[in-house]
């Protein structure tokens, strides 16, 4: 077995293989589209979030793991490197199907108690890997919680290598769920919504806005994304809508609100 590329200085994580630069045809046991019933079930997971976190996420690891294979294929026997995943339900899930997979954690309290076996504390910003290492380089609802989403996101594609995927995806400022756990008393401003937060719930809030929750916007992503020589956008979509998840998207202003969270496909562009 092959290591997982890491910069001097840093430990190693067990690690992985590489594939060929071929993207595999679309994965025939999962669906690109939407339906009712995986929209509902999501919703009433999300419901639940305080309260039932690991039905939560487990049951979002198994989507997120299903959407990848969608447009990448099967992902058993790749190297995939999971970003920001916190407790690791991500990163079980791709290893569960067969994935070399790696979690990079910045935050210590995110990993929980038990913390997933490999899982390596590192920023964002300056991934501990040397340049393409992964087959997909993965980030579940990150983007909106670090100060300089352009840097993140340049990390995000240099460890992917040519023809790799990047799936990256992020609640948006003005959606209904964009102040988190303030949401949605987020529309009428950060500081009156967490007051309110704090009277409802007897304990501060976990986010504030400008420290660890930024105000990230649907219309300056596509933009910054687009501009880039080395992507390509496979698909700009909502991740949870049940029917017309990319023409939400194409709609400007509509989208800041309808989107609820942007998912982005992108595609590391050879060299």
């Amino acid at each position: 077995m092959t290591r997982l590329r890491v910069r001097r200085g840093w430990s190693r994580t067990r690690g992985g293989s590489r594939t060929s630069d071929t993207a595999p045809r679309p994965y025939r046991g999962a669906s690109k589209d939407p339906s009712f019933r995986r929209s509902l079930a999501l919703f009433r997971a999300f419901l639940h979030e305080q309260d039932d976190p690991s039905a939560c996420y487990e049951l979002l690891a198994r989507d997120s793991v299903d959407q990848v294979e969608a447009y990448d294929g099967p992902v058993a026997g790749r190297t995939v490197v999971d970003v920001g995943g916190g407790s690791g339900c991500f990163t079980e899930e791709f290893r569960r199907r067969g994935a070399q997979a790696y979690l990079f954690e910045p935050d210590m309290a995110e990993l929980g108690p038990k913390p997933t076996d490999g899982a390596v504390i590192a920023d964002g910003y300056l991934l501990p890997l040397y340049d393409g290492v992964a087959d997909v380089t993965f980030s579940s609802n990150v983007l909106e919680h670090v100060a300089d989403p352009q840097t993140f996101v340049s990390e995000l594609v240099r460890v992917t290598r040519p023809g790799g995927l990047i799936y990256l995806s992020f609640t948006n400022w003005l959606s209904p769920w964009g102040g988190h756990e303030w949401a949605p008393w987020h529309y009428l401003g950060a500081e009156r919504a967490r007051a309110r937060y704090r009277r409802r719930t007897g304990k501060a809030a976990k986010h504030t806005l400008g420290e660890n929750l930024f105000a990230v916007h649907i219309g300056p992503t596509l933009r910054q994304v687009r501009a880039r020589d080395d992507v390509r956008v496979v698909s700009a979509r909502s991740r949870y809508w049940p029917f017309l998840a990319e023409t939400v998207v194409k709609a400007p202003g509509i989208r800041e609100v309808a989107t609820w969270n942007l998912l982005l496909i992108l595609r590391r562009c050879p060299r």
